[in-house]
């Protein structure tokens, strides 16, 4: 995947500062790097033209001329300049797999192919996982006819229950009633 975390910093056309620059960031960080300046000289000569034109009588249709192959040539330009750019800026920056954000290489994780927040967040998910799966277990691993708390076993260790059945029988007339049931349905005990 191609970087996109650059800003042009490029000043094109037919200037005398005419060049192209790039700037890119680190989407954790926000570390900079800005790439070497990579003089555009038809543009600087164009620029030149341009400014000595009005010492020379006459000679303005020819540095308008100049500038305008400038212009059309700084585009094959900037974009040989950018090519350039990101092949160095890809030694610095790598694409997250899990956000597919550029991050530098203090903000990435080559082990996990991911950047450190989505490292953090995987790690936060697998907590939150980990701690509803103990919550589920804490509430299977008690007895439900008196929320004693068990370490396993068929039988609970404080009244007898028989933890493996999914029903129940009614110790005021012996009617079977599913586990979850708080009263009898035939004589109203409570359990």
């Amino acid at each position: 995947m191609a970087l996109e975390n650059y800003r042009d910093l490029s000043s094109g056309g037919s200037d005398i500062n005419a060049g192209f620059q790039f700037e890119f960031t680190c989407s954790r960080c926000q570390r900079r790097w800005k790439s070497p300046f990579k003089p555009y000289r038809v543009g600087q000569i164009a620029g030149l033209l341009t400014r000595f034109a009005f010492l020379i009588p006459g000679s303005q249709p020819y540095s308008r001329s100049s500038g305008n192959v400038a212009d059309m040539g700084s585009r094959g330009a900037k974009q040989s300049a950018l090519a350039d750019a990101l092949r160095q800026a890809e030694n610095l920056y790598t694409v997250c797999d899990g956000c597919k954000k550029a991050v530098c290489s203090d903000c990435y994780d080559p082990r996990e192919r991911c950047c450190l927040n989505c490292v953090q967040n995987e790690r936060e998910a697998e907590q939150v996982e980990q701690r509803r799966g103990r919550e589920a277990a804490a509430s299977t691993l008690s007895c439900p006819n008196c929320r004693t708390p068990s370490s396993g076993g068929r039988f609970c260790g404080e009244c007898g229950f028989d933890m493996a059945s999914t029903h129940k029988s009614c110790p005021g007339c012996g009617t079977m009633i599913s586990r979850q049931a708080r009263f009898c349905t035939d004589c109203g005990h409570s359990f």
